[in-house]
């Protein structure tokens, strides 16, 4: 991975993270499953060099993940 690819994937958690804050109307798992598709989106994005489909599939693992941890 080089240096723009991290630069990218910096760029967007720091663009998404703080438009979170405007989801306190949201349930406790509700915003689990948000915060997990981020994360996965990113991670799945960087992890297959920006594929399209690594960012969807990583977003949609991510999402079940985050929905998971939710319930506890």
């Amino acid at each position: 991975m080089n240096t723009m690819q991290k630069s990218i994937a910096y760029s967007i958690m720091l663009a998404v993270l703080p438009g979170l804050t405007g989801c306190s109307g949201m349930s406790k798992q509700t915003k689990h499953t948000v915060v997990g598709a981020g994360i996965g989106g990113v991670a799945g994005s960087v992890l297959t060099g920006g594929s399209t489909l690594g960012t969807v599939g990583g977003a949609a693992v991510g999402g079940v993940i985050g929905h998971e941890t939710g319930k506890k």
